[in-house]
């Protein structure tokens, strides 16, 4: 159970605080704890079941685990993914968005952009699928690395986008 003041990783929203644990009655009558969580990045409160495996929800990685993802981020081999199939596409960007893992959101930024690079050098059109999930996958690694790391997301932003063009240098 997650505690009061924890940050952690929930679904597509990102990082939320859990700012309470309450008692609620459910429309059948019985009380569940609830966590009440503040999205750090969005003007909301979210209100889930303590109990729920509808929505994917986990700790934050650590501030050591965030500078080691972006150290290793020259080395990494993410190839771009290439589909004239919309579907195809989707399902691709989807299924890792929904690993929920932060390396594997690092893979698939760091797969775009090259495919992105690759693309524009050629004077063709980036699509908007892949721009629509470039924006979707930042969203949630730089919310997650900016609060592992206690820097703003912009901060975040500059950091990986220099690791990355060291990878495209190399």
């Amino acid at each position: 159970m997650y505690q009061v003041g924890e940050l952690v990783s929930y679904g597509s929203t990102g990082v939320c605080r859990v700012s309470e644990i309450i008692n609620q009655a459910c429309p059948d009558g019985e009380e569940r704890l609830y966590y009440v969580m503040e999205p750090l990045y969005k003007a909301c409160v979210i209100s889930v079941p303590v109990d729920s495996d509808k929505v994917f929800i986990r700790p934050i990685i650590t501030r050591d685990q965030a500078r080691r993802m972006i150290e290793l981020i020259p080395t990494m081999d993410c190839p771009a993914f290439h589909s004239r199939v919309g579907r195809e596409l989707n399902e691709h960007y989807t299924a890792l968005l929904k690993s929920y893992d932060c390396r594997d959101w690092m893979e698939m930024t760091i797969s775009i952009h090259a495919k992105k690079r690759t693309l524009l050098s050629q004077k063709r059109k980036f699509g908007s699928v892949d721009e629509r999930y470039l924006k979707q996958v930042e969203e949630l690694l730089f919310g997650e690395l900016s609060a592992a790391l206690e820097i703003s997301r912009e901060q975040v932003r500059e950091y990986v986008g220099a690791q990355i063009e060291n990878l495209e240098a190399s």
